[in-house]
């Protein structure tokens, strides 16, 4: 299925929905459009017109580009991979891993460069712990925006504040108290990218 999303250009998600012709949102059968016809015909070699006169003459087939979206619903947003390269704290900071374990599809519009999975609970009620946080590679935020932080090569999520004389790493959960880091310390904190999303199971 790999080199056939590769060669079409959908999504595993949804070549996985025509395989079942069963539309999850309202369990009828999937009216793909024709240029979804056209990916298929490309990535199997095959003519458009010959794909077309194999289709089973009972399948409806939308001239639109844009799939049919139930009334109520929204469209899908666009989606795109980013790497889960290991965990980050949400609490004591960890020894920083960057080891890509797999591929996690996130909205194109967060921009995320990499995913972390969050351990413990300092930015509850906000992220949980098992939540994957998505993170824009950048060196700065703005006062208060949640960002992966490395202190001395451990890692560990908070609300960055920049004081003129000190750096604060707040926790969300009021039960754990801010780190502080002045003078000296200052020097060995290094910003690796604001959180810009979450992924949960639910």
């Amino acid at each position: 299925m790999d080199q056939f999303a590769k060669m079409s250009g959908l999504s595993k998600a949804y070549i996985s929905i025509l395989e079942r012709n069963v539309n999850p949102v309202n369990n009828k059968p999937v009216i793909p459009s024709l240029e979804t016809i056209k990916a298929v015909a490309q990535a199997i070699n095959m003519d458009f017109n010959d794909v077309i006169a194999v289709l089973d003459g009972n399948q409806p087939v939308s001239l639109k580009n844009e799939p049919e979206i139930p009334p109520g619903f929204q469209p899908m947003p666009a989606m795109t991979e980013v790497p889960l390269v290991g965990r980050i704290a949400c609490g004591k900071p960890i020894t920083a891993e960057e080891n890509i374990e797999r591929m996690v599809c996130v909205p194109a519009k967060w921009r995320a460069t990499f995913t972390l999975t969050c351990e413990g609970s300092s930015m509850e009620p906000k992220i949980h712990d098992g939540d994957l946080v998505a993170i824009r590679s950048q060196p700065t935020v703005e006062n208060g925006e949640v960002a992966a932080v490395r202190i001395d090569g451990e890692a560990t999520l908070k609300r960055v504040y920049l004081h003129e004389n000190f750096i604060e790493l707040r926790a969300e959960n009021p039960a754990y108290t801010s780190i502080i880091l002045t003078k000296e310390e200052m020097n060995t904190v290094t910003i690796e990218g604001k959180a810009v999303g979450l992924c949960r199971d639910i």
